[in-house]
């Protein structure tokens, strides 16, 4: 796994809610089209679930 999924995945986890690829961007400083480009590829793998409309959370 690269280093940006990794940071994606710890956003997530620190928020410990669902959240906007734009939070996942400012909380990382990533920029927020490459953030929505790890989400898309992390739930291609089952890493990431979408609860509602624009927000993901981990898997459990």
């Amino acid at each position: 796994m690269t280093d940006a999924k990794d940071m994606v995945l710890e956003a997530m986890k620190k928020a410990g809610k669902p959240v906007r690829p734009s939070a996942i961007a400012k909380e990382t400083g990533l920029d927020s089209k490459e953030v929505s480009k790890i989400i898309k590829e992390l739930r291609a793998e089952g890493l990431v679930h979408s609860p509602k409309r624009c927000y993901y959370a981990i898997k459990e």
